[in-house]
């Protein structure tokens, strides 16, 4: 006999006891013999009680069982944490309603556990990320945080000068990959604000975006986007205190530096490269397959055209010299890795060839 089953007999007997209760009571109103009222009002309750009972108890607990079983366990502890301060909160104004005059002593501190309960969970919920940044930045190092009070190193990262001036980490950060906040050191910031103070019109311009960069990151980042006065005194190189930073508080560089990609990697600090996430996000083809491109220049040798992918991939097309400026089909005959990156070799489709001749 299962749990729901018994609910639903015992909803059964309450609701044909409370149904017999109303048949009198109506019998009574109506100057009505009591046993027939007494009877249709037991049935109808107690057939009410038997399917109504479920959905009243064990569905909605199995619906909010199997709710909060999908819930990620940082949702549900700071949904739960919030749920307690706002019922602190509403403790606190409850005193003051209690000494309304009636209904409202009464009314209004249940209406203020409410809200202030529901308010507290939705709010601790949605920034649960922050809340729990916020804790684990005092976590000891032995529950998992650094002995600097930083955040596990999974979870911050630094961003150097040529990352933040190329405006890709921009992108990036919007879309969920990178799970941390995204610290900039201030000898970072004081670097790309001398950039932009410089006398050159190219190294001004690429100052001056970096900033732009840097305050399009904080505006939009999926993720929070802080600048620390953390400095390392033992370096005077903006890229050796980035590493030596690294290193102190446990966490990854993200950077697209060759230079600086190298040096990080050699003393154990893990590295982000911008470039070398664009070459593996790349369209992948196999010789065989066919593309739609656009002719667009010559190639070094003779009767070759040129175009380039979405992605900047350049495609190298024999023959493709008389389409220039066409977009055509092109099937694939070899892909070539280079240190430059991603290079393609294609021929015209059969029917770009035909139509050619034709």
């Amino acid at each position: 006999m299962s749990f729901e089953f018994v609910l639903r007999l015992i909803g059964m007997v309450v609701l044909a006891f409370g149904g017999l209760k109303l048949g009198v009571r109506l019998a009574t109103l109506a100057d009505s013999p009591p046993e027939v009222w007494a009877l249709v009002a037991s049935l109808i309750g107690a057939l009410f009680g038997l399917i109504l009972t479920p959905y009243f108890t064990t569905r909605p607990a199995r619906l909010i069982r199997d709710y909060l079983s999908k819930l990620p366990a940082q949702q549900l502890v700071a949904g739960v944490v919030g749920l307690i301060v706002g019922l602190i909160i509403a403790a606190l104004v409850s005193l003051p309603l209690s000494l309304l005059p009636p209904p409202y002593n009464a009314i209004l501190p249940v209406v203020a556990a409410i809200v202030f309960g529901y308010f507290g969970t939705s709010i601790f919920a949605m920034r649960r990320r922050d809340v729990f940044e916020l804790f684990q930045g005092h976590i000891p190092a032995y529950f998992g945080g650094s002995e600097e009070g930083s955040l596990t190193p999974s979870r911050q990262v630094l961003l150097d000068t040529s990352v933040i001036i190329d405006g890709r980490i921009a992108d990036i950060s919007q879309t969920g990959f990178i799970m941390g906040p995204m610290v900039v050191p201030r000898f970072v910031l004081n670097e790309l604000q001398h950039i932009a103070d410089s006398s050159d019109v190219l190294r001004r311009n690429r100052g001056r975006r970096g900033l732009d960069m840097l305050n399009r990151l904080q505006k939009e980042s999926a993720v929070p986007v802080r600048i620390t006065d953390m400095d390392v005194e033992e370096a005077d190189d903006v890229d050796e205190k980035l590493v030596l930073l690294a290193k102190k508080l446990g966490c990854a560089i993200v950077t697209n530096d060759f230079n600086l990609n190298r040096v990080a990697e050699l003393q154990g600090v893990v590295v982000l490269n911008i470039n070398e996430l664009a070459n593996a996000v790349k369209t992948v083809y196999l010789p065989g397959e066919e593309m739609e491109i656009q002719i667009i220049q010559e190639g070094k040798e003779l009767g070759q055209g040129v175009g380039y992918l979405d992605d900047g991939t350049m495609v190298v097309v024999e023959g493709g010299r008389r389409h220039m400026s066409q977009t055509i089909q092109a099937t694939v005959t070899k892909v070539l890795q280079t240190s430059a990156g991603r290079m393609i070799f294609a021929r015209p489709s059969d029917t770009e060839q035909t139509g050619s001749h034709g």
